[in-house]
């Protein structure tokens, strides 16, 4: 087997992608497998299997060990899990395994999942024939707007509320709120009551149903690291776990078909209502990279599709996320972070004060009046993104790839849409036929997620 199946490089940008096709391709009719699964709440399994040859030339080998970690990690990241189950080669599987420890090189993801599941994690070798499958959770999605909806959307600064009667919108506000330092979880559950009230109030006291939106990550309806609760979390400890339940105790206490996902996904639900479309891959650039999914059923999957954190680049020289301490994660290509590492890298000068949202901006500026070194910003993005597309495309089925965010507006997010679909085409013909890549439009963007939320819950 060639040593450059080891290093595949693109101007210093190494796609697993195509990496993961080499090795398909040299695998031949009888390959040997590396067979990775993460287990999540409630027995929800997502497996990957990576075909590799049955003898590698021992100089491939750490190249191939490094392609199996990342996507362990990606895996991670996107489906999430507290137990990790690896079949393979000792020489592959065990460095994987040493890694995803307390004091291991995925320290940082130790850490983050033990205190999402609260649950010790876990790391289990087994033969490949006794692997988990695949096991998803699905909450079939079908535009649900059959009697009185409420929908919530909880954001940093503020939570949007609407109420639906049989699809109309009779009521929408925007409640401000300050969630982050607050140490009683009592503010947040009195705060978001009252909005609900104010909204049932529109609807004649009768709600039949209530969706929700919620920045953070969530295990089911609880939850999880978020930086909504922090301040309960810091300050007051012992009260963490009554913030983690804020939902099931809403749901509890009104008694209705009740059902809650992150912000990501009811992002990509907005966009399937809008374009009845399904299959979607939804990514946001903007502060950082945040990603939801509906299947090609137009089922949420509860995963939790944090993929600022997944790789997207081989290269251990990439830039390095300053929280996780990797490298080579999505954050580092598709937000303003990214924006920021190669504004710097092609020439922009900016002073140390400047946040990067104030940084977008003089790049946008500058790519309005037609700058060269901005233009070749948003292109390097739009080429990152085609290979994302087809690296995504392993995790995820999906036809559409919907991109949005602030990182999207105006000129550069043309260049980002029409440099990722003639990528994607140099890149697999075939996916390029199979996949859309799309920015929403004014439609997707007015119905809010508030309202894509409301319709998510079935009543019967």
């Amino acid at each position: 087997m060639a040593k450059k199946c080891c290093c595949i490089k693109d101007t210093g940008f190494q796609s697993p992608a195509r990496a993961v096709d080499f090795l398909r391709a040299h695998a031949g009719d009888k390959p040997a497998y590396v067979a990775i699964a993460w287990e999540r709440e409630d027995g929800h399994v997502y497996r990957y299997d990576l075909a590799i040859p049955r003898r590698i030339d021992p100089a491939c080998l750490p190249g191939v060990r490094h392609l199996a970690e990342r996507i362990v990690k990606f895996v991670l990241w996107a489906a999430g899990g507290w137990k990790l189950y690896l079949a393979g080669s000792d020489e592959i599987v065990k460095p994987i395994a040493k890694d995803y420890t307390k004091k291991g090189r995925r320290a940082f993801d130790y850490g983050f999942y033990n205190d999402l599941y609260g649950k010790p994690f876990e790391v289990v070798i087994l033969p490949y024939k006794k692997m988990p499958v695949t096991n998803e959770r699905e909450v079939i999605v079908k535009n649900n707007t059959n009697g009185n909806r409420i929908g919530f959307d909880l954001g940093a600064s503020d939570f949007k509320i609407s109420a639906l009667k049989k699809g109309k919108v009779v009521f929408s506000k925007e409640f401000p709120w300050d969630p982050r330092p607050q140490a009683d979880p009592e503010y947040h559950y009195t705060k978001l009551s009252a909005g609900l009230e104010e909204a049932a109030q529109a609807l004649g006291g009768k709600v039949d149903a209530i969706g929700g939106s919620t920045a953070g990550t969530l295990v089911g309806k609880k939850l999880g690291v978020a930086s909504l609760i922090r301040g309960v979390k810091e300050k007051n400890p012992a009260k963490y776990g009554v913030a983690q339940h804020l939902f099931d105790r809403i749901e509890e206490e009104w008694q209705v078909p009740f059902e809650v996902f992150n912000d990501g996904d009811v992002t990509a639900l907005a966009g399937a209502i809008t374009t009845k479309r399904n299959g979607i891959l939804g990514v946001a650039m903007g502060s950082s990279e945040a990603v939801g999914y509906i299947n090609p059923k137009g089922a949420l999957t509860g995963r939790i599709s944090e993929l600022a954190f997944a790789p997207v680049d081989l290269n251990p020289n990439a830039a390095t996320d300053e929280w996780s301490g990797d490298f080579g994660v999505g954050a580092m290509y598709f937000s303003q972070q990214a924006v920021n590492f190669l504004a710097e890298r092609f020439g922009f000068k900016f002073p140390k004060s400047m946040k990067l949202p104030e940084r977008l901006k003089v790049v946008q500026a500058a790519m309005a009046e037609g700058d060269e070194k901005a233009l070749r910003i948003y292109l390097m993005i739009g080429r990152y993104l085609a290979n994302a597309t087809k690296w995504y495309h392993e995790f995820y089925d999906f036809q559409n790839l919907m991109i949005l965010g602030r990182v999207t507006s105006g000129l550069g997010g043309s260049i980002i849409l029409e440099t990722a679909k003639m990528g994607l085409e140099a890149i697999d013909p075939v996916l390029a036929e199979q996949v859309e890549i799309f920015m929403p439009d004014e439609k997707a963007r007015r119905l809010g997620q508030s309202v894509a939320a409301a319709q998510i819950p079935v009543v019967k």
